[in-house]
């Protein structure tokens, strides 16, 4: 039975979690506000001029207009959507050739060449391709988004199982099991964290991905607002949209650390 210190420093210990959280959001923004005062200083200084480089403010007015009209909130909704659908398909399907090829050899050796030789190709090289197999629908543009969530979700996944203790695998032995008995409570739990990275980076590899989807032939989304600040001529909606790029994924991989952070501990 835990004594009353003991009981103490665990009750402290969860009180400083909270605190020890907001402190690394504080630090986290400090280096970002120091570029939005050093871009605002490059611009009113005349080193970049505003048809370059809009000032902070400009961008935030022509954001805040966008919004006010609703016009933005299409356009983030439907990429959020897109980003989502991909990637529940993409970590789906790395999670089944992650675990095949990390308990089974003769599947790595079939298909993890493929797979190794496929992660490189770039996500705009994939663009003609998609459209030639799912048209300009959303399937092609989902199934872009879902094939670079896939990547990152089977490679560390399937390390994961072959880097599973050989202990483990030995007590299974042992006790003989059976092998669903014996992936549920031995091998995807000491593969777990490997998944979690592996999501962690299939999240952030979909938000790559998208800016190329959006591309075939979209007319709502934020990549599609991009490619249109460019037509346009608006440096104010280029760079409106890259900051919407980097505000959605850095918020999604918060969500997916948090959940790392639980799982991993439980």
């Amino acid at each position: 039975m835990a004594t009353v210190d003991e009981r103490s420093r665990r009750w402290l210990d969860r009180q400083s979690v909270p605190s020890l959280e907001w402190l690394r959001l504080v630090l986290g923004l400090v280096v970002p506000t120091i570029l939005v005062v050093v871009w605002h200083l490059l611009v009113v200084t005349g080193v970049f001029s505003t048809h370059q480089l809009p000032e902070p403010l400009t961008v935030a007015t022509t954001l805040y207009g966008m919004a006010a009209t609703g016009e933005l909130w299409g356009h983030v909704f439907i990429t959020l959507q897109r980003v989502a659908l991909g990637v529940l398909f993409g970590v789906t399907v790395g999670i089944v050739f992650g675990t095949a090829t990390g308990l089974f050899s003769l599947v790595s050796d079939l298909f993890d060449p493929l797979f190794q030789s496929m992660k490189n190709i770039p996500s705009l090289a994939w663009v003609p391709l998609f459209l030639l197999w799912f048209g300009i629908g959303e399937g092609a543009k989902v199934a872009l988004i879902a094939l670079g969530a896939f990547f990152p979700v089977y490679l560390n996944l399937s390390t994961g199982i072959r880097n599973v203790d050989d202990e483990l695998r030995e007590v299974v032995e042992v006790y003989d099991v059976g092998w669903p008995t014996a992936l549920r409570n031995v091998v995807f739990p000491a593969a777990l964290p490997s998944l979690l990275v592996g999501i962690r980076g299939g999240v952030g590899l979909a938000w790559m991905f998208v800016v190329a989807a959006e591309l075939i032939a979209a007319s709502q989304g934020i990549g599609f607002l991009l490619s249109d600040g460019r037509t346009l001529s608006r440096p104010d909606i280029i760079i409106g949209s890259i900051l919407l790029f980097a505000f959605f994924g850095n918020l999604s991989d918060l969500g997916v650390k948090a959940i790392q952070r639980r799982v991993v501990y439980w």
